[in-house]
């Protein structure tokens, strides 16, 4: 039997960056979604921000790598689309990171009642509205591309799912 809790696990999760925003733990973004420990064993359910993931391998190897690190060495992730991951599951901490690397964090997907509101985003180096949505498909499917006519930047925005 380990001699660990649940929380623990995550302190030390929240060391694993995520690959495309090395600025977000993998926590913050959410996407691990549940983790369970069984004598021994740690098992980490990761739910991916899209089914396509290109990072989800090795976000998976991070998290094995980084609990083998600590001492873990029976560690099971599991890929799940259980429940799917929405914007809603970046923690707080994790929009300010998004914000101070670049990228507006999305706004929150309970406000939605008319797809205009997608059309601007506000930006993260201004914090300006005078924005406008240059493409939907950013350099991956969770984000989206916008230009601030304000500070004459583009930025990324994560898209509110």
């Amino acid at each position: 039997m380990i001699n660990i809790s649940i929380k623990q696990v995550y302190e030390w999760l929240e060391e694993v960056k995520d690959p495309e925003i090395p600025v977000l733990s993998l926590v913050d973004l959410g996407v691990i979604t549940e983790v369970e420990i069984d004598g021994e064993k740690v098992r980490v359910e990761l739910t991916p921000t899209f089914a396509g993931c290109p990072a989800m391998d090795v976000m998976k190897n991070e998290v094995i790598e980084k609990l083998r690190s600590r001492g873990i060495e029976n560690v099971v992730v599991e890929i799940s689309f259980r429940i799917p991951w929405s914007s809603e599951f970046i923690s707080e901490k994790g929009k300010k990171a998004l914000k101070q690397y670049g990228f507006a964090p999305p706004p929150s997907n309970k406000i939605f009642t008319d797809l205009e509101i997608l059309e601007n985003g506000i930006c993260p180096r201004c914090d300006g509205s005078n924005t406008e949505l240059k493409n939907p498909f950013g350099p991956t499917l969770c984000r989206s591309i916008y230009y601030c006519d304000s500070c004459k930047e583009a930025f990324e925005q994560f898209k509110p799912l």
